[in-house]
């Protein structure tokens, strides 16, 4: 049994996740609210409230009927990447928790919890059989889409992890964000501007795309925000008005046409068993539909993190400590570590 404890940016979380039957226990605490008039986490105040918030979801695991510490085989943390002081009290409470309960810590890169959380599910679906159907699912050609991160990788059959693309400048969920922030969107633009892009025509307004050639594999989105900035600039207030779901998901379609070019591009039919997609921004319904759509068209099979586990969330903690066990692979070192890569 594994207890995860997650803080590396504004969700407080503990999961109990069991290799023999799955998740058993999840608890997250949103800071949306707190953040959403300085229109993005404040660092100072997000470490503050993982502070008040994580002994009252202790005190709930510790209510739980049947919870007993002492079946626990080890406290799974996330040590990076994610901000300092947010990072600083998750491994301080799994440390103390550590201490008190007498059980091992196991350090965990938040990058790893998101790349293997599309594989919760078939983990659920047959937790005796895991292994043979994840080796079936391997190697998986798999994009990480988030806010502070957009990476193309591969997981390969020894469960390693290679980058074969990543962004040179902005993260496509910050991109969403930020161009949601231009056409007025309060925070979270992306979500926001997802619902306002709901029955307009992607097609209408011709936003760029970066890196189009197929030997380019780079993401960039700074160039798609200043294209967006100078549309604005150059229209009408009654045509803003009268085109915004168009201009909504115009700019939406832009960032996902990039993600999918990128990931037909480095998609090799007789190499790649499944296609992955986590992070944030899957939760992107457009981008969802995307993705579903290039699997059906190549035949592989498609595995998406659900949507509850497609933000920051223990769960995802928990099932990325279980595989490092399960496959035998290297921990990360046990410490703050802000600028942890995925690989």
């Amino acid at each position: 049994m594994i207890l995860a404890v997650e803080s590396s940016c504004d969700e407080t979380a503990l999961a109990i996740f069991e290799p023999a039957t799955g998740i058993s226990e999840e608890f997250l605490h949103s800071q949306l609210d707190l953040h959403k008039k300085y229109g993005g986490v404040v660092p100072e105040l997000a470490s503050r409230e993982h502070l008040q918030t994580f002994p009252l979801l202790l005190r709930q695991l510790l209510s739980r009927p049947g919870f007993d510490p002492r079946k626990l085989d080890h406290i799974a943390v996330t040590v990076g990447p994610g901000l300092a002081p947010c990072l600083a009290l998750g491994i301080s409470h799994a440390r103390a928790l550590g201490v008190a309960w007498g059980v091992p810590i196991h350090p965990v890169n938040h990058l790893h919890g998101h790349a293997w959380s599309p594989f919760i599910p078939l983990h659920e679906k047959d937790p005796g059989n895991f292994g043979d159907n994840l080796a079936k699912h391997l190697p998986q050609l798999a994009m990480l889409v988030s806010g502070g991160n957009t990476l193309l990788f591969e997981i390969g059959l020894d469960r390693s992890i290679r980058i074969l693309a990543q962004t040179i400048d902005d993260a496509a969920g910050e991109a969403l964000d930020k161009g949601a922030k231009l056409l007025g969107l309060d925070y979270p633009g992306g979500a926001l501007l997802e619902k306002q892009a709901t029955g307009g025509d992607p097609a209408y307004y011709d936003f760029p795309r970066a890196f189009a050639g197929k030997d380019d594999m780079r993401f960039s989105y700074s160039g798609l925000k200043t294209s967006l900035r100078y549309k604005l600039e150059k229209m009408e207030g009654a045509e803003v008005e009268t085109r915004f779901s168009d201009l909504c998901a115009s700019y939406q379609q832009a960032v996902i046409d990039q993600l999918l070019s990128k990931v037909g591009q480095a998609l090799d039919p007789a190499r790649h068993k499944s296609i992955g997609l986590s992070g944030g921004v899957a939760n992107n319904k457009g981008l969802r539909n995307s993705f579903a759509g290039l699997a059906g068209s190549t035949g592989i099979p498609l595995l998406l993190a659900r949507p509850c586990h497609c933000g920051d969330n223990a769960t995802m903690i928990a099932f990325s400590s279980f595989i490092s066990d399960f496959a035998g692979l290297p921990l990360p070192a046990l410490g703050l570590q802000p600028s942890l890569p995925i690989s």
